[in-house]
């Protein structure tokens, strides 16, 4: 019985073991079947990352290489602009270079025909100087016939016309040598005699007097800081100076229209008692306005008087700023108008139409205008300004040429040029008495006639030109010049005059033959 329950209780012992393995191995498939359960999930999850990261990689890349693909595009870009740019350039310089060789081109040509006249000139002055050997061979011959005493003076004429020869050509190597240093010299000069004598004639014809109605008006005028004083002084263009002079404030400018606009707009401050720069700004403005009314009014009422019709706006304009003019005291519109009648009066004498003579004397100092504004002579300045307005050619070019800027070319310019003469110099006009005009032309002409070798000598343009007349086979070229820079320093030295006088020495071989 014993026996059997061991057997029994081994039985039992057994498959309880072997249920628990059974338990067991269950168990442990079911935990590796779990965990391998977990293994895929966890692998999904880590191959979705992996998927994640790679497309996020790849748009990264992606992105990256777009913008290297777009900053390559603009580097192309900027290399085709700048490529293209240099293309151009060499463009501009290959057609430079085609123009100046076109240039060159075309000097060489004139070169050629230089050359060739040179060569003409050389084969004339050799038939020349065989006409001239041939005739020292003649004198020679006299020579040779000639006394001691004749020998000696024939020699020393010819030493002594040598020797003027000699010196005219120096004279003209020291001038031109001068000339390249007269510049500085020459304002050093004006600005000393300004300084001088000038001061007088300057304060008369420069400066305004505007009356205050007391001496705190000085400091308004002047503002705080200065700040009303400079912002006249820069909207006007004139000086204002506030000097010692009881209730009054004087106006400085070169310009005679902007020192008529200072002193209206200035007078209108005053009256309106308002003063800044905003009221200056406007009260400037309205007299530049005003000013520009009253000289198309001047010009118009001038051109009416003298029966001139025809005239552009911006020609009236100019000529009424004439009226702010003066030259030696002469008022410049007064001395046009004079001019158109005296220019009409001549024309009609000559039977000649009046009009244009009067239309080219009424315009003839136009340029005056303009000249503080524009370089060069105002005759130039005159003829440009009218030939921009359409004025006719022979109008233009008789402005051109009254003061032998231009060569004369007909009647009209000879008309005009006397016209301006007459008015100019008429006794009273300007500052110089008749007596004073007539001595010093007469002191011109008396200089240049004491110079020898001079056949004539006279006094034009009012006394501003000396023409000399001089015996060609007695004075050659270089004594010519040196004449005229002898004559131009006497009158220099012994003669008063305005402005400056012009010498020129004319030398010249007329030969006359009649037809019978």
């Amino acid at each position: 019985m014993n026996g059997t329950s061991g057997i029994i209780s081994s039985a039992l012992y057994a498959g309880m073991l072997i249920l628990g393995i059974v338990i067991g191995l269950f168990i442990e498939s079911y935990i590796a079947r779990n965990r391998v359960e977990s293994a895929r999930e966890l692998a999904r999850k880590m191959e979705q990352e992996a998927r994640a990261s790679i497309e996020a990689e790849n748009a990264k890349n992606k992105l990256r290489l777009q913008e290297e693909l777009e900053e390559h595009r603009v580097t192309l870009e900027n290399r085709f602009v700048g490529r293209q740019g240099e293309l151009q350039k060499t463009e501009r310089r290959l057609i430079q270079k085609e123009s100046f060789l076109d240039h060159r081109s075309e000097q060489v040509e004139l070169k050629d025909r230089e050359l060739d006249d040179a060569e003409e000139r050389v084969r004339q002055k050799g038939e020349a100087l065989d006409v001239q050997r041939a005739a020292v061979e003649t004198e020679l011959h006299r020579i040779a016939e000639l006394s001691r005493d004749e020998a000696r003076t024939v020699v020393l004429d010819e030493a002594e016309k040598e020797a003027r020869t000699r010196v005219g050509k120096m004279v003209g190597e020291i001038v031109h040598d001068a000339q390249l240093q007269a510049d500085a010299k020459a304002a050093e000069i004006i600005a000393t005699s300004i300084q001088r004598i000038a001061s007088g004639y300057v304060g008369e014809s420069t400066i305004s007097v505007v009356p205050l109605p007391s001496e705190d008006w000085k400091g308004r005028i002047i503002g705080r800081e200065g700040r009303n004083i400079r912002a006249f002084e820069t909207l006007t263009g004139v000086d204002l100076l506030i000097d010692d002079t009881p209730e009054a404030v004087t106006l400085s400018a070169f310009n005679p229209i902007r020192r008529e606009v200072a002193r209206i707009a200035l007078e209108r401050l005053v009256a309106d008692g308002r003063i800044h720069p905003a009221h200056i700004e406007q009260f400037v403005e309205e007299a530049e306005k005003q000013m520009d009314e009253r000289v198309f009014n001047e010009g118009q009422q001038a051109a009416n008087h003298v029966g001139i019709s025809g005239l552009s706006d911006d020609l009236m304009r100019l000529m009424g700023r004439l009226k702010y003019r003066t030259s030696y005291g002469q008022n410049i519109l007064a001395h046009s108008i004079e001019a158109a009648f005296i220019a009409a009066n001549i024309a009609s004498e000559l039977k000649l139409p009046a009009g244009p003579a009067k239309r080219a004397a009424f315009l003839h100092d136009i340029g005056k205008a303009v000249d503080y504004e524009i370089e060069g002579s105002h005759a130039i300045i005159g003829s440009d300004i009218l030939t921009k307005a359409g004025e006719p050619e022979q109008i233009a070019h008789a402005v051109a040429a009254h003061h032998s800027d231009t060569p004369m070319e007909s009647v009209l310019d000879v008309i005009v040029q006397v016209a301006d003469a007459l008015s100019a110099s008429r006794p009273g006009a300007r500052r110089e008495s008749v007596e004073s005009y007539i001595k010093r032309l007469e002191k011109l002409e008396a200089i240049a006639n004491s110079v020898p070798g001079i056949k004539k000598a006279f006094a034009i343009q009012a006394g501003r030109e000396l023409r000399i007349l001089v015996e060609p086979d007695e004075v050659n070229e270089s004594l010519a010049a040196k004449i005229a820079l002898d004559v131009a320093r006497k009158v220099e030295l012994e003669v008063s005059y305005p402005g400056q006088v012009k010498v020129t020495v004319v030398r010249e071989t007329r030969y006359s033959e009649y037809a019978k």
